[in-house]
């Protein structure tokens, strides 16, 4: 061993135990290895950020984004909400969940879809009656396995075929993933579906949103080409109980019809009252197919409305049952009521990035969803959107207000602020806090409150869908193909300019940049060759069976622990060495690291997704190992064949 080699030993050594650690994040530790690297003379200086150059840091960054664009504007939600059952037990419904998690990661940003399908999964088990764990683990463990069948589901396989590039001249493509993938993927969604119900711990929810604003009262206008349009009540109310809504009443022609008869037809124009959890409004959109109603057309329409409405008595359309006056109703004990709308009667549909008044059209800032608390002292008590004029004067809009206990269905515009309620806004985040501090309300913590919208959900999936067929049949460069989609999504809109460079996880890009040198540094002076020979002569003992299988568990042990980029990057220069001195091909090798970087199953900080789940699943450290380990036991026993099989030595 020579003083290059050591101290490559050295450097590496100690990044691993920071990595294990935790102390410091992995993209610092990346850089500190970097520089060490740099200052030593083991890389040098005008090399040191070549790594940043590297089309898997590229497409990598380029993913991310068009994941996120899938995420915003409720692409993931609308297609969750068609492909998964209605009816079914509990192991169906779980089945098809996972599954569904496994394919979109296949395609997107793994930790993304499972941030999609989390609060579906926990709506779930509130249905089925289960603890939320027995669902998240499951979805967890398969999000992570979908994301080994492609080149982009995860970093580690854009990482893996950046080395064969080097090695053999050309990288791996689109599909060359999917074979072995899919059969360890298969199998072990088969295994954490039907497993999970005895190994998965029940615990608890702890939910870090711990804030409750109640349900919402919310409006949703029945257009022209509506698919609801001639059903009865009834029809609809069985649709939104999968999604826990209900049809509280309903406006039509401007006269409140209040508790409908579940007999009535729905026709056109109508407005239905619904009420429903926060995170339950994009879903019951999606399921509906039906957009938020909108408010403030022409001052004279609104003018004429309200008029309308203070001069009329309850009309002949209520029902012999609807009788009840609004004061009736008010006294109604429930939970907190909100009413939500939207606004710009010219747009197709709602959502949180579609621009709503004159004044943001000529903005270039990005339409939110924010929530604020009117306090004691603001001036907003007793007041109204009406009497505020809050569209006009601040080009943002009221879309719902929570009032804990009691329930309203007078229409929004119509109805007097009170200290205490839970006003959710729409418009920019400038417009939004200037009207907070105006009118003194605290802003709540931003959580996933998402309305579709329907045309950049299209947009987005088109998109995505030309950039992987470009990539899969080789006419682009991977790299090329996805950052053409990012452009595709600059010029659509269907992310603001703003929040395309915030859509990327810079951690892991500079994480990746700084990490490609190294891996570098280990080949060139022979720390990789000396790590290699000393495994294949004191555990595999030249065999080449032995010898993948070790590359293999020693990969997911350190992705167990350490961020699964990182445990690739460290792994394939060892990897490619063991495969030189055995002479044989290295691309067994390499998805050997590519599959066990993907597995992390055993503790939360292995994977994001097992992390994410941590609080929501009420989970502690030590839970994850009873399915983990299993899981993993498994993945050995299926891959080293598929392995052999489909990439022979």
């Amino acid at each position: 061993m020579n003083l290059d080699q050591l101290a490559v030993f050295l450097i590496l050594g100690a990044s691993i135990t920071l990595f294990l650690s935790g102390k410091l994040r992995h993209d610092v530790v990346a850089l500190m290895a970097l520089l060490a690297c740099v200052l030593t003379g083991l890389i040098p200086h005008q090399q040191a950020f070549n790594g940043f150059a590297q089309p898997a840091v590229i497409t990598v960054a380029a993913v991310l984004i068009l994941s996120y664009g899938l995420q915003t504007t409720g692409a993931v939600e609308t297609l969750a909400q068609k492909v998964l059952p209605r009816n079914g037990g509990v192991l169906l419904g779980i089945a098809v969940l996972v599954l569904l998690g496994a394919t979109l990661s296949a395609f997107m940003n793994n930790v993304g879809a499972m941030a999609l399908l989390m609060p579906i999964a926990i709506q779930m088990a509130q249905r089925k009656g289960i603890p939320p764990g027995k669902v998240l683990m499951p979805l967890a463990f398969g999000t992570i396995l979908g994301g080994m069948t492609t080149l982009i589901g995860t970093p580690p396989n854009l990482i893996v075929s950046d080395f064969r590039a080097v090695e053999t001249g050309s990288g791996f493509s689109m599909f060359d993933f999917t074979a072995v993938g899919i059969a360890v993927a298969l199998i072990g969604i088969v295994f954490a579906v039907l497993a999970g119900r005895w190994l998965v711990p029940t615990r608890e929810k702890q939910d870090a949103e711990s804030f409750d604003t109640g349900t919402y009262l919310t409006e949703i206008r029945v257009d022209d080409k509506a698919k609801v349009v001639g059903k009865r009540l009834r029809d609809i109310e069985s649709l939104l109980d999968d999604e826990d809504v209900q049809i509280v009443g309903m406006v039509r022609n401007e006269f409140r019809v209040m508790t409908p008869l579940a007999g009535r037809i729905i026709q056109a124009g109508d407005i239905l009252v619904i009420e429903a959890e926060p995170e339950s409004l994009g879903s019951a959109l999606s399921r509906l197919g039906l957009r938020l109603e909108e408010a403030g057309s022409a001052e004279s329409e609104s003018d004429e409305a309200e008029t309308d409405e203070s001069e009329r008595e309850e009309p002949e359309v209520d029902e012999s049952d609807d009788k009840a006056t609004d004061a009736d109703q008010r006294d109604e004990t429930d939970q907190g009521a909100v009413v939500e709308e939207s606004a710009g009667e010219a747009s197709e549909s709602s959502g949180p990035t579609e621009e709503i008044s004159k004044s943001e059209e000529k903005s270039d800032g990005e339409v939110v969803l924010l929530e604020l608390v009117v306090q004691p002292s603001s001036h907003l008590i007793s007041q109204n959107a009406t009497t505020l004029d809050i569209r006009s004067r601040f080009g943002i809009n009221l879309l719902a207000i929570s009032r804990q206990g009691r329930r309203s269905i007078r229409r929004l515009r119509q109805t007097d602020l009170e200290a205490g309620d839970v006003l959710l806004m729409q418009g920019t985040q400038e417009a939004i806090h200037g009207f907070s501090s105006l009118y003194n309300c605290i802003p709540l913590a931003q959580r996933s409150i998402m309305i579709p919208d329907k045309r950049k959900a299209y947009t987005a999936l088109g998109i995505m869908f030309i950039a992987v067929i470009l990539a899969a049949t080789g006419v682009l460069p991977a790299a090329i193909a996805f950052t053409l989609g990012v452009l595709g999504y600059m010029l659509t809109s269907v992310i603001a300019l703003r929040r395309i460079y915030e859509a990327i996880d810079w951690p892991i890009i500079v994480l990746l940049g700084a990490l490609m040198p190294i891996a570098v540094a280990m080949s060139e002076t022979g720390a990789a060759d000396l790590l290699a020979g000393t495994l294949l002569d004191q555990v595999a003992q030249g065999h080449p069976v032995i010898a993948l299988a070790m590359v293999l568990v020693i990969t997911m042990t350190l992705s167990d622990f350490m961020n699964n980029a990182a445990t690739a990057a460290v792994m394939c220069p060892i990897a490619l060495s063991i495969s030189v001195q055995l002479g044989v091909s290295p691309d067994s090798f390499l998805m050997a690291v590519a599959i066990g970087a993907s597995c992390a199953f055993l503790t939360p900080i292995g994977h994001q997704n097992n992390t994410l789940i941590l609080g929501p699943g009420g989970f502690r450290f030590s839970d994850y190992w009873r399915l983990g380990l299993p899981m993993e036991l498994l993945v050995v026993l299926v891959s080293i064949p598929m392995l052999l099989l489909v990439w022979p030595l």
